[in-house]
């Protein structure tokens, strides 16, 4: 009898979250599945069943490949950029500097992935400034040529890879951070032995044992990466103050068709699409780490 009130408890407690969590989470993505097969205006109450017709149009429209094809080359840059750097701090942080000031680097680190979104896209947007920007300041100083960061289409996706990498590098340092304390040190001492730097124990042994760690952060850049939106409406603005217009990322293309065109279904498509590039770039990372965990 009191395993049985246990268990009604537990289940009582339990539900509230799973409602809260279905209708704020699941809710969206069954309704947005249903949406992309319709083609309705927002604003009329009929919905007209196209069946695929939105997807096979997305495939033909130019103006979604351009903000598909930037999307990958933001989200794979910020993953390339990301990954390396926030390994390489991570080591240091862990093998380099005293415990007493350990938490202080971390914390320093891990602040500009909890800054606000678009006041971090106006200060980096204020550094890659053609004029004004400290950047240029300094190329310049050293005796470069300026550059119009943001009023190139191929400098401006370099600038929203560097925020995107920006931003996730603090939370990337610390899944780093935890895996290099969760190495055993017996590893180290007999490479040591075997007379290797410590140069030479983290490319050899340290990036091997920190495989699974390099998966998990590889996932949650990409997905971070695929949602670009903020970075590219703040910092690709070109002079007549349109927004996003030198580079269109899925998300800006999905609000755009959603509320400025009134093509609800056209833009759940998109979603649909972005939900499933990030569901097999998933599925097929865990399954590389479940192969290698295997061997």
């Amino acid at each position: 009898m009191l395993k049985r009130k246990r268990f009604l408890f537990a289940v009582m407690a339990i539900i509230p979250t799973f409602a809260i969590f279905g209708w704020v989470r699941m809710y969206p993505i069954v309704e947005t599945l249903r949406l992309s097969v319709f083609q309705w205006n927002l604003l009329s109450r009929d919905k007209t069943f196209v069946g695929l017709s939105n997807f096979i149009e997305l495939f033909g429209d130019d103006q979604f490949l351009d903000a598909l094809t930037n999307t990958a080359i933001i989200a794979f840059g910020a993953m390339a950029v990301t990954i390396p750097v926030s390994m390489a701090l991570a080591g240091v942080i862990y093998h380099r500097t005293r415990s007493r000031f350990a938490g202080f680097y971390e914390t320093a680190v891990f602040i500009p992935h909890v800054v606000s979104l678009v006041p971090a896209a106006m200060a980096w947007k204020w550094i890659f400034d053609a004029k004004l920007g400290p950047l240029n300041a300094v190329i310049v100083a050293l005796g470069g040529e300026a550059q119009a960061w943001l009023f190139d289409p191929v400098l401006s996706v370099v600038c929203i890879i560097l925020l995107v990498s920006w931003q996730t590098l603090g939370y990337a340092v610390l899944i780093y951070l935890v895996g290099f304390r969760n190495l055993p040190k017996s590893v180290y001492e007999a490479a040591k032995l075997d007379g290797a730097n410590g140069i030479q124990s983290f490319f050899f042994m340290s990036v091997p044992l920190l495989k699974p760690i390099t998966l998990y952060v590889s996932v949650v850049t990409l997905i971070s990466g695929f949602n670009v939106y903020a970075q590219a409406y703040v910092l690709a603005s070109d002079t007549q103050g349109a927004p996003g217009r030198l580079v269109r990322v899925l998300v800006l293309d999905m609000l755009e068709n959603s509320f400025q065109n009134f093509r609800v279904g056209y833009a759940a498509a998109e979603a649909v699409i972005l939900l499933s590039i990030v569901l097999v770039l998933t599925a097929v990372q865990f399954g590389m780490l479940r192969q290698k965990g295997g061997k």
